[in-house]
């Protein structure tokens, strides 16, 4: 018997919005995209020292989690090891690995950053999430040419129907030099207790990931 699992919320930043479960909740001014994350940071009264310390790609990943597990209590209702996270996206950490190279081309002028050389992998954004929220289950960050909903549904099915996880935060964070997308989702295996929360599957997914507003 297929089992159904669940999407019980889900959190978008694109095009200077913040969406959460569907609902546009902040725009910014048009401002670059480190400056509108600051807004973001600001404006939902955020306190997470660390963030200024992040690369781009991390300050995207964490602010999309921070507002999708608000008040979601994932540690009284999951162990520690019971969450996990799946992440993709298309330019890895590219936009930090260039900062990095302009750091190291010139002989002469030879300052590699720590700081920069820290955010050089894809998955530090997942090593970020985790810290913050106290997430130690499964972790993989894919990197693939685009969102693929069928990939994300199966690979994180397998988890779930293995028992590796009983939750998991998923979804596409993407940021390369202007241009960023990002939107993650929360799937657990406990039966909706409220309404709006919806069965997990690929034409769900591909639904929220197409939404613009």
């Amino acid at each position: 018997m297929e089992k159904n699992y669940f999407i019980r919320n889900f959190c978008a930043i694109r095009n200077q919005q913040v969406i959460l479960h569907g609902e546009p909740v902040f725009k910014g001014d048009g401002n670059q995209p480190a400056a509108f994350f600051l807004e973001i940071y600001k404006h939902f009264e955020l306190n997470y020292p660390k963030f200024h310390k992040m690369d781009n790609l991390c300050k995207l990943g964490y602010l999309i989690s921070e507002l999708l597990l608000k008040d979601k209590y994932l540690g009284q209702r999951f162990a520690p090891d019971e969450t996990g996270i799946v992440l993709f996206n298309a330019a890895s950490s590219l936009d930090t690995d260039r900062i990095h190279q302009q750091s190291i081309q010139d002989r002469m002028a030879y300052f590699p950053s720590p700081s920069v050389f820290v955010y050089t992998l894809a998955n530090i954004v997942i090593g970020e999430i985790s810290i913050r929220q106290k997430i130690f289950g499964e972790s993989t960050f894919f990197i693939e040419e685009q969102f693929d909903a069928i990939r994300l549904y199966s690979y994180v099915k397998q988890l779930l129907d293995d028992g590796m996880v009983k939750c998991c935060l998923t979804g596409w964070v993407e940021f390369k030099g202007d241009h960023y997308d990002g939107i993650m989702y929360l799937v657990e295996k406990s039966a909706p207790d409220t309404d709006g929360i919806t069965i997990f599957e690929p034409g769900k997914l591909m639904e929220y990931y197409s939404l613009r507003i």
